[in-house]
């Protein structure tokens, strides 16, 4: 796997580095700019997603953003920001982000999201996901949930095989029991059967 990232602070972007390749079979090249990013891009080719600083120099907003997802090489880019408001992150996903990530994330939780936009998925934290879902998700359970893990530990609750699941929601089985790994840990399950039960049990479906 392959990252570019981008971001004018020296010393998060060196952080950001050392935390990624720290977590294994992750390679990275860094630049401190739009352009950089660019040059990287026509230069480079392999790239499996490019992290962008939604602030740093030549992104003029989310112009920046629009011209690396319009890119010939066709890969994959997510937002990464101290902060953003929710209707930045909302249109930055609008125009074909694959996801924010808040420079706050600890660095597991990066990884993940990693892995998860290159797996073809979309990560917002679950803070700045869209007023309709918020909406569907006030049990204290869901809280704990992102929007993606809800349609998961649904289809757990439906009895359905990770097969089946990733056939629903057009996503690999690798991404799935990805999904059903962190959703175990954040409701406290220990299978399958127990996740359904939890879920069955608060009334979520």
């Amino acid at each position: 796997m392959k990252i570019l990232i981008a971001d004018d602070h020296d010393l998060l972007r060196d952080t950001l580095v050392a935390f990624i390749e720290g977590a294994g079979g992750i390679s990275t090249v860094s630049v401190s700019d739009l352009a950089g990013a660019l040059t990287a891009l026509d230069a480079q080719s392999g790239f499996d997603l490019v992290l962008l600083d939604y602030n740093m120099p030549g992104m003029h907003g989310l112009e920046g953003l629009k011209r690396v997802v319009a890119h010939r090489s066709g890969v994959r880019v997510a937002l990464i920001s101290g902060e953003a408001p929710r209707g930045v992150v909302q249109k930055a996903m609008a125009v074909g982000a694959a996801g924010f990530v808040p420079k706050t994330l600890p660095a597991k939780s990066l990884v993940n999201a990693i892995r998860f936009m290159v797996a073809g998925e979309q990560f917002v934290p679950a803070d700045l996901m869209s007023e309709a879902a918020e909406a569907g998700a006030q049990h204290p359970i869901a809280q704990k949930l992102t929007n993606r893990e809800m349609q998961v530990l649904e289809g757990l609750a439906e009895g359905k095989a990770n097969k089946e699941i990733a056939r629903d929601l057009n996503l690999s089985e690798p991404t799935i029991k990805l999904h059903v790994k962190n959703l175990y840990r954040k409701i406290g399950a220990g299978n399958r059967t127990q996740a359904a039960l939890i879920a069955r049990e608060a009334g979520l479906f």
